[in-house]
């Protein structure tokens, strides 16, 4: 990425500028969760503890080893912390549980040192349980039934093919000198990969694990962060985290909170209207309302009373993914004319009253390297949607063109009736389409089954650089790849990207690449989101990042004095 540094990004002009990316050019402060003074407002005095009740949907996961959606990811961020973190507000990347790093002259090797920590059974945090904490993921021995289809994050480290093929125990590329040191080789330059190391899943996994079962060990995982779990996961009801007071940094500020699962966003936002709830999504329906009634977060970001609805930008793009292996979508012809069939601007005015922006490409603004209109076809144009189906679909004597189509969602989070302005969009254009409506994991199943022909996703960025949009969805064989996509050149050219350790060089290529994608549409991107999250009147401050991470161990209530 670009070498130069924005001056203070703020959480407000997040999207305004790109962010500085580069591992090389960044000097890692010492970060932190946890911390903060007491909060006030003049009439408004925040309390220490009290338990925060926040809606969560029902996770896939929230142990590191399989953390791939943001409700399990929201969970696993409170219970772990990786060896580095993002700094929006800062616009740097900054050490979390490592004190600093080195990196050699080619960016193939990294050497971390640790700072001192404590895991939630009492036992110290060791380089060794780093290394056993990332080769589990990757280890298809963990969970053979169920894989964790995060593992490519260290895809560029030494010893992650065999690791990955069952060929070996260990990733050869990690090694422990000591208990305080971890270095990591890579089997290729990659100068982000401290941007890698900040993702949630990249943590260390205690001894105890390893005389558990997955299973048992993902209802009550045990950590090095800032929050510790309380009993079990209780499936599609709660999960309770409470503060760890042996934790390495500043304590946590509450005493705990309690996630509250409900079946979807507008259950949730009752929950949340009659008293039972703190933090809670808001419905498309609600959004205008929820500002009104309120208050708007002064910086998009904080919840403080009086300023509750947050809508800041995210680095983040909702789209639907193709099943470009088997079906209909086998046909690029296909995805370009649905693409320009779909009216972005529309749904973002009519249901997110201007709040969302119609999205050109895959990669959003704010990140370094995005480029407007990147994807040709990635825009709304009736007329060519439908000369490209004339030309391939041609309309019988009643319109028929002979397309049916199912799209798949989830129902919750306003999802439905953003499928059903695709649905009248498609009709509009001749396409049949009907929806297909399972609850939340069975769609992430399916697609990974690839027993779907498309439906919506969204990706938000696990760590805010261009490569994050672009090689977990579309280089062939990795988890998040949904669509099944696999275009050796495009496999060439991001691995080419990848290893280039000049900022400016890399970037153009991940541009270029970029740009090849979208003439192969395997995703349909719509649009970049921005937060549609409501706190109560009596959370005093709570900070959800750009990338949906709440630190909660800065969280306060309101003092009831």
């Amino acid at each position: 990425m670009a070498q130069e540094k924005m001056g203070g990004v703020t959480r407000r002009s997040f999207v305004k500028g790109g962010l500085a990316a580069s591992a090389l050019a960044v000097l890692a402060g010492c970060g932190q969760k946890g911390g903060g003074e007491a909060a006030t407002d003049g009439e408004t005095t925040a309390a220490t503890g009290g338990t925060l009740r926040y809606y969560i949907n029902n996770p896939v996961c929230i142990d590191p080893f399989n953390l791939q959606e943001d409700q399990g990811t929201q969970v696993g961020f409170q219970l772990f912390d990786s060896l580095t973190q993002y700094n929006f507000e800062e616009g740097k990347l900054e050490c979390l549980a490592c004190e600093s790093y080195d990196v050699n002259d080619d960016a193939t090797e990294f050497t971390f040192h640790l700072k001192a920590a404590k895991f939630h059974d009492g036992t110290d945090v060791k380089a060794a349980n780093w290394k056993y904490g990332w080769e589990r993921i990757v280890n298809p021995a963990t969970n053979p039934e169920s894989p964790s289809v995060i593992g490519y994050h260290l895809a560029m480290v030494d010893g992650y093919d065999a690791l990955a093929a069952g060929e070996a125990d260990e990733m050869t590329g990690i090694t422990c000198p000591d208990d305080s040191t971890l270095v990591v080789k890579l089997s290729y330059s990659y100068a982000d990969f401290p941007y890698v190391a900040s993702h949630p899943a990249l943590a260390p996994i205690p001894d105890c694990a390893k005389d558990m079962s997955q299973t048992d060990f993902g209802l009550a995982p045990v950590g090095n962060g800032p929050f510790k779990m309380d009993g079990e996961w209780v499936d599609g009801q709660y999960i309770n985290i409470v503060r760890f007071d042996d934790y390495y940094g500043d304590k946590a500020i509450l005493d705990g909170v309690n996630f509250m699962i409900q079946k979807d966003v507008e259950t949730a936002y009752k929950e949340f209207q009659a008293g039972n709830l703190d933090v809670s999504d808001v419905p498309v329906a609600s959004l205008a309302s929820a500002a009104e009634t309120y208050g708007t977060s002064e910086d998009g970001y904080t919840i403080t009373p009086g300023h509750q609805f947050l809508n800041g930008t995210e680095p983040s793009t909702y789209y639907l993914t193709c099943n470009v292996v088997d079906g209909p979508f086998a046909d690029v012809n296909l995805r370009h004319a649905v693409s320009m069939a779909i009216n972005r601007q529309a749904i973002c005015d009519t249901l997110f009253n201007g709040s969302r922006t119609p999205a050109d490409n895959i990669v959003p603004p704010g990140i370094d390297g995005y480029e407007e209109g990147a994807w040709q076809y990635s825009k709304y144009d009736v007329d060519a949607a439908k000369a490209i189906l004339d030309e391939y679909y041609p309309a019988d004597a009643d319109g028929n063109r002979g397309i049916e189509l199912e799209i798949t969602s989830n129902q919750d989070g306003g999802h439905k009736e953003i499928m059903d302005s695709i649905i009248s969009d498609l009709a509009a254009v001749g396409i049949s389409c009907v929806a297909n409506t399972p609850d939340w994991a069975t769609v992430l199943d399916l697609y990974q089954k690839l027993d779907y022909q498309f439906g919506r996703l969204g990706w938000v960025a696990d760590y805010p650089i261009m490569d994050n949009f672009l090689f977990p969805l579309f280089y062939t064989g990795n988890g998040d790849n949904r669509a099944g996509y696999s275009n050796p050149d495009v496999d060439e050219k991001l691995m080419a990207a990848r290893s280039t350790v000049d900022d400016a060089e890399r970037k153009a290529a991940l541009q270029a690449v970029n740009k090849e994608i979208g003439e192969d549409m395997p995703v349909i991107p719509l649009m970049f989101y921005t937060h549609t999250c409501v706190g109560g009147s009596n959370v005093a401050t709570m900070y959800l990042d750009p990338q949906k991470k709440a630190d909660l161990s800065k969280a306060q209530l309101v003092s009831a004095e």
